[in-house]
């Protein structure tokens, strides 16, 4: 009970840091660190179902420019268009689902990649909707009951609601039956297809709420940056959220979140070196995969239970 609270006290303390004591500078880093982490936990759902998924950087991008396009051109409500992205986004996902997830590994993977690069070339190409290379200007603000969100510490209290309320839905997803449902898929599919599973829908439906999730996150990026531009949601960004979930470890919700946590403020941690940021992406990456492949959180159970 006094470990828990403890933790609970130090993890309110991470979380109001920024808001209490950071600038705009800082306040900008902690709110891209949750909506990372918020993405990151969308990809954590197929990583657990066994499913490598390269798609999430393009349903991002689909969820940003389709909300920033409703407020933009039809003066929507953002709220209401954060909604109806998540919903277009998840009936992709559906659809893409019943003919990809057919498949497994690396074919998978490689669907999953061609979808990708296929949204960012619309994005480049259809200059006249999406604004192509140079980018759609004048995102409004989010805005909610009259109330635009301008101010920094305020919006990023909003997105730790946001990455928290995605956090608590997955970790109630795995601690339920449908999370023994899902370790099935992965663990023992003939098992759970004898007693009368459905392999195929369940991946559908992970598919789906993982691609809405990742909408959603869209749209708070949308929101917060006030410019899209393809390169923001290209193959690099997947890349950064399967680091992410190696980093913090993915068998743990917590995983993704300690993973964005380091990942994201990384390159400004890394501007004196520019040059060398690849190379010190790879490196982490590589120390992880070799000496700690279940992760942070990997290494904090072994060490806990070394404490025993």
């Amino acid at each position: 009970m006094i470990k828990h609270f403890a933790i609970g006290i130090v993890t309110l303390a991470v979380i109001l840091s920024p808001w209490v004591t950071g600038g705009k500078y800082e306040l900008h880093i902690a709110t891209m660190v949750a909506i990372m982490g918020m993405l990151a936990l969308s990809m954590n759902l197929m990583l657990r179902i066994g499913q490598l998924s390269m798609a999430h950087g393009a349903f991002m991008g689909l969820g940003a420019y389709t909300t920033a396009l409703l407020c933009m051109k039809l003066n929507m409500p953002p709220v209401l268009a954060i909604v109806i992205a998540g919903l277009m986004v998840g009936l992709i996902a559906i659809v893409l689902g019943t003919i990809f997830l057919r498949i497994k590994g690396i074919y998978f993977v490689l669907l999953t990649y061609a979808f990708g690069e296929i949204i960012n070339l619309i994005f480049q190409e259809w200059v006249s909707l999406f604004g192509g290379n140079n980018g759609l200007y004048g995102v409004p603000k989010l805005s909610a009951f009259g109330y635009r969100l301008t101010d920094p510490g305020t919006y990023y209290l909003l997105t730790v609601v946001f990455v928290a309320a995605t956090y608590l839905l997955i970790r109630k997803i795995f601690r339920s039956n449908i999370g023994a449902i899902l370790d099935s898929l992965e663990q023992d599919e003939p098992l759970s297809q004898s007693l009368g599973v459905n392999p195929l829908s369940w991946r559908i439906g992970v598919f789906a709420v993982s691609a809405m999730l990742a909408s959603v996150a869209g749209s708070l990026y949308a929101f917060k940056i006030g410019f899209l531009s393809p390169q923001a949601f290209s193959f690099s960004l997947s890349v950064d959220l399967v680091v992410m979930n190696v980093v913090g470890g993915a068998l743990s919700p917590i995983g993704p979140l300690l993973g964005a946590l380091i990942i994201v403020p990384l390159p400004e941690l890394l501007r004196s070196v520019k040059d060398y940021q690849l190379l010190c992406y790879g490196v982490v990456l590589l120390v992880f995969l070799v000496f700690f492949r279940d992760g942070l959180m990997g290494l904090i159970k072994k060490t806990q239970k070394a404490a025993i």
